[in-house]
């Protein structure tokens, strides 16, 4: 039980209260942990039916199933607040009317019960079920916390999400939203010809991606093996193969730190189409995106903490070369000039800067620390130094840049898209350099993936990549405060 609701001692009495009373049940035959029960309604279903009832009970019986949330006695009746998963009602109970009354009596709040009973309108207004009749579906022989706003313990909340979702409504709520959200994203891209499937997740090479990995040991094959980082090459070779229009919606994995933008295990959606470039790319993202916000909010206007963050296309559109100078307001000295870059690097005090880097490296990281987390309003912006694209195809007319583009809100990216790069001489070369980063110590430079480019040297066509991050959407929509917030069973310190 959350240590943040009862001291130790009484946390214990009331447990052993209710192993007492389970122990009761016990003795006189009765199941406590039931094998079913028939509904024929929910308390959304039933408040909307009986929207116009009045004081007389209603001629139908109507059979609900929930949790105990609250119970009020007033000796000879009592109340009791019901929880499903689409809301709560009241429960009116009497000696006169309800089987078995002193046993209902007996009930704890977290025990989850069935009943069947009229219905009718409180003298307060309050739809309500007379109940006839009980049944006991699963003994609670732990208290919920002593307070019905949620854990106080933010730690608490994530350790033990079932109590979380029990008490704290919101936290049911967001995570509704989450599946919705991901549910359009499916029907979206379904509606447009996008084929759904599944790549792996135990990968011989970590690529896709610029990231460490998690290792793991086949022992079949002796062999080790990693958790996949991206799906991007994977669904690569399915355009090679044909398919034209794929995605995915999956996990995954990336050993890195922690904070309140970042899990080590987090969902993505990746999507590639042939025949279309990174430009195809802007257009679709912003409409679906924009159209899922929609769908899961209500609104295209979201209320982020303190912040009003418009989702209405279209979006800021802008080069990273341009959002330095108009929006970080920094003077950049010439592409080629490294060393000027880089001193202008250390004047502004920028973090994790090297003299061995490029000069696109250093744009990068000017860009990364200076103007993304500012960029509050969704906004895209493209044209990326080479450097730091080794997937990505050249831009058109300034091989310095590449055709790829991320989408930013709140200061954080919840887009990354590409005009792949297809040719398998000049990603066979991108493949090399990245392996000369990694022999130099880079971590997270991307491996050589031989069969890749096999895959490429049968011909992949002109192609644009888009990967969304659902769990920064969600955090948006859902106003949570740390990413934590929007996964069910985020990774904590072990105890």
């Amino acid at each position: 039980m959350p240590e943040d609701s009862y001291s130790e001692e009484e946390l214990n009495r009331l447990i052993r209260i209710r192993y007492e009373k389970l122990q009761k049940l016990i003795s006189k035959h009765k199941n406590p942990y039931a094998y079913s029960f028939n509904r024929n309604a929910d308390a959304s279903l039933v408040k909307s039916r009986f929207s116009n009832i009045g004081h007389e009970p209603s001629a139908e019986k109507v059979r609900l199933a929930g949790r105990v949330m609250r119970v009020r006695d007033h000796g000879k009746s009592c109340f009791v607040d019901l929880k499903d998963r689409s809301g709560r009602i009241q429960l009116y109970a009497s000696v006169d009317r309800t089987e078995e009354y002193n046993s209902f009596l007996e009930l704890d709040e977290g025990d989850i019960i069935g009943v069947e009973g009229n219905v009718f309108r409180t003298k307060k207004g309050e739809i309500t079920v007379s109940v006839l009749h009980f049944e006991l579906l699963a003994k609670s022989l732990r208290p919920l916390p002593e307070k019905y706003h949620g854990l106080k313990d933010v730690e608490s909340r994530y350790r033990m999400r079932y109590v979380d979702l029990i008490v704290n409504e919101d936290a049911f709520n967001n995570f509704i939203k989450r599946s919705r959200f991901i549910s359009f994203l499916r029907r979206w891209l379904d509606q447009r010809d996008f084929i759904e499937v599944e790549t792996p997740i135990l990968t011989p090479i970590p690529s896709g991606a610029l990231a460490r990995p998690f290792i793991t040991h086949y022992n079949f094959l002796q062999q080790d093996f990693y958790l996949r980082i991206a799906t991007e090459l994977y669904l690569k070779r399915l355009i090679v193969g044909g398919m034209e229009k794929v995605y995915e919606i999956g996990k995954d994995f990336r050993n890195e730190d922690m904070d309140t933008t970042h899990n080590p295990e987090f969902t993505m959606m990746e999507l590639y189409q042939a025949y279309a470039d990174y430009r195809d790319m802007m257009d679709l993202a912003e409409q679906m995106i924009s159209e899922a916000v929609l769908e899961t909010n209500g609104s295209l206007e979201v209320q982020y903490q303190s912040k009003h963050i418009d989702f209405r296309t279209p979006w800021r559109r802008i080069s990273m070369l341009d959002a330095i100078r108009e929006i970080g307001e920094i003077d950049l000295p010439e592409y080629e000039d490294r060393e000027a870059l880089y001193s202008l690097c250390t004047s502004l005090g920028l973090h994790d800067i090297s003299d061995r880097m490029s000069s696109g490296e250093l744009i990068a990281e000017i860009f990364d620390q200076r103007v993304q987390p500012v960029l509050m309003q969704p906004t895209i912006v493209f044209d990326y130094p080479a450097e730091v694209s080794p997937l990505a195809k050249k831009k058109r007319g300034d091989t310095r840049f590449a055709e790829r583009f991320e989408c930013f809100v709140n200061g954080f990216e919840v887009a990354n898209a590409f005009s792949e790069l297809n040719n398998p001489i000049e990603q066979k070369e991108n493949f090399e350099l990245q392996m000369e980063k990694k022999r130099a110590g880079d971590e997270e430079a991307h491996p050589y993936d031989e069969d890749y480019i096999t895959a490429l040297e049968f011909g992949m066509p002109p192609t644009g990549g888009l990967g969304v991050g659902i769990d920064r959407l969600v955090m948006l929509i859902t106003g949570a405060q740390s990413i934590k917030d929007v996964i069910l069973f985020p990774q904590l310190r072990r105890k």
